[in-house]
């Protein structure tokens, strides 16, 4: 995954193979990324960094807001979104099951432009809601359901069942919803058969 920034712009994330070539998704909304850019950081004492392959910016070494190019559009998303005021739901999930994210979707310049001033309300209450340390109050784990293939590998091998329930709350949390939202039994499948080893060695899905 690319680890500068300037690399993210101007040749992509690094994730796929698409890498540096002309389909690969940053480059498909690149005038709006780099839009997007320009009013986090004129706007903003954030510090810029990559994390995860994508420019991340955080105050105090707490994460506020990220942004992502992606094959229909490409967004800022907020780490705590659910927390941020948003009457006109400019905002969506990026997932059923998602706690607290929220993107904020463009799909050209003249958007990005004319939701500047909102993205910036955004941008300024995030970074309130950080300085304040606003929490958000997640699921338990034991409150999500765990997937039948994954219930089935944790009852033949007790080994796997016990690393499973020794990892922290949140790494349990984020395996659960991996391996939940695939929607067809091959893909749960493939996605645990993955991790095994990760979780064996007690880590977590982004370890």
């Amino acid at each position: 995954m690319t680890k500068d920034i300037d690399t993210y712009f101007n040749s992509g994330c690094g994730r796929c193979k698409l890498f540096d070539t002309p389909q690969c998704k940053v480059h498909t909304w690149h005038d709006e990324l780099e839009l997007l850019r320009k009013v986090i950081l004129e706007s903003t004492n954030l510090n810029e960094e990559m994390k995860w392959g994508m420019p991340c910016y955080s105050i105090n070494k707490k994460n506020v807001l990220m942004l992502a190019a992606f094959k229909e559009y490409c967004s800022v998303s907020f780490f705590k979104g659910a927390l941020i005021k948003d009457p006109e739901n400019l905002m969506v999930s990026p997932g059923e099951n998602s706690q607290a994210f929220k993107q904020f979707k463009f799909r050209s310049v003249e958007e990005v432009k004319s939701h500047q001033d909102k993205l910036k309300m955004f941008i300024y209450e995030a970074i309130e809601l950080e300085k304040q340390g606003a929490q958000i109050t997640f699921k338990k784990p034991e409150e999500y359901a765990v997937p039948e293939e994954f219930q089935h590998r944790l009852d033949k091998d007790p080994a796997l069942k016990e690393a499973f329930y020794k990892l922290t709350p949140g790494r349990r949390r984020a395996y659960l919803l991996h391996f939940g939202q695939a929607k067809q039994s091959a893909t749960r499948e493939a996605r645990i058969e993955k991790y095994l080893s990760a979780i064996r060695n007690g880590k977590g899905l982004n370890d």
